[in-house]
């Protein structure tokens, strides 16, 4: 759930809210925290929401008039649309010979209660490491993917949560998706201005939701439905993307947003309101680029997600839903999450 300026290894990400910054595209963008249909493949510094992103206006200057000529300068040429094939969309997202690819992001994250002002709950810094390769005439994506939950006042990464409608304090589940993973279609809509190709990725998502059949989850998922919807900006320059000679465009950077239901962790029952993610983020050259805080777990105890899979797995993506679903005896004992991950033998689909 890519790409501003890469950050270099020995510089720290901060994640405060101020200068926040997923990718685990639906399968066919990132493969993020964001849940995805099960059956479906699933940043660099947001502003915050007390700044504008508008120009400030001058003094002593008037708003230029519609269709006057200070609305159109001369230069400017409008984007032209095309759609982008197959390999264009893989050199951007990942690389056409079947190497691993690291994306980082960050995010903010923010409450939508009805009648309530927006509240900014949480920042959030990600990585995804996705390899795509082409079988039979057809490409593929896997990947897996983590995202971290951030306090947006320390900077810290939250283990614990106190909810502030309900005074409960709960377990943090971070993002943990492993695999997500999908066939590749093209073409894609794409946009070209000021030399650079924009991939332009709205995925709205409506499937039942699996945990509302199970009365155990009623206290945190209790609606019929998973209704959502993902948007993606994949942007690479021109001259990187349609040169064959490139495996992969370095200088990918992206956007993504979020809208969808609380996430079960939270314990928030039917309790009205929503999650809006608006996070961005960068390829970045390897492994070493990837945020300390999340090489210091992947080395230490989540040993899985140091690559990409090597094949189409013979198993189901995982998704914020189905990972709590499977882990739901830890959230209750109060572990830490993500829970250890090693590295281990798996299967192919066949």
């Amino acid at each position: 759930m890519i790409p501003a300026t890469p950050i270099p290894p020995n510089r720290s990400i901060t994640t405060r809210a101020a200068t926040a910054t997923v990718i685990g595209l639906v399968p066919v963008v990132l493969a993020c925290g964001a849940s995805q249909t099960p059956s479906a493949a699933s940043a660099d510094h947001a502003q915050p929401a007390t700044q504008s992103n508008s120009a400030p206006v001058q003094p002593n200057s008037s708003p230029a008039r519609p269709g006057s000529s200070s609305t159109q300068p001369a230069a400017f040429q409008p984007p032209i649309r095309r759609p982008a094939p197959i390999e264009e969309l893989i050199r951007v997202r990942c690389a056409t010979d079947a190497s691993d690819v690291y994306t980082i992001w960050t995010a903010n994250i923010y409450a939508v209660v009805p009648g309530e002002r927006q509240r900014l709950l949480f920042t959030g810094v990600g990585m995804n490491v996705a390899r795509c390769w082409e079988a039979q005439g057809r490409w593929f994506l896997s990947s897996r993917e983590l995202m971290y939950y951030v306090d947006p006042k320390t900077g810290e990464v939250l283990h614990r949560w106190t909810n502030p409608w309900t005074g409960a304090t709960v377990p943090v589940i971070h993002v943990a998706n492993s695999p997500v993973q999908s066939p590749l279609r093209g073409p894609v809509p794409a946009a070209i201005g000021h030399g650079r190709m924009t991939i332009i990725l709205d995925i709205p998502l409506f499937y039942p939701n699996r945990l509302s059949s199970e009365e155990r989850f009623s206290p945190y998922s209790p609606h019929p439905n998973y209704q959502a919807g993902e948007f993606f900006a994949l942007s690479s320059p021109v001259a990187e993307v349609e040169n064959p000679q490139l495996a992969s465009a370095p200088d990918m950077t992206f956007t993504w947003h979020r809208h969808g239901p609380w996430l079960p962790w939270m314990k928030m029952g039917d309790r009205p309101g929503s999650l809006i993610y608006s996070a961005h983020g960068s390829k970045v050259p390897g492994y070493e680029w990837v945020p300390q805080l999340i090489r210091d777990d992947i080395d230490s105890r989540l040993g899985l997600y140091r690559k990409a899979p090597r094949c189409m797995l013979d198993t189901r993506n995982e998704t914020s839903w189905t990972y709590f679903a499977r882990h739901i005896d830890a959230y209750m004992a109060g572990e830490r999450f993500p829970l250890p991950a090693p590295q281990v033998e798996e299967r192919c689909r066949k």
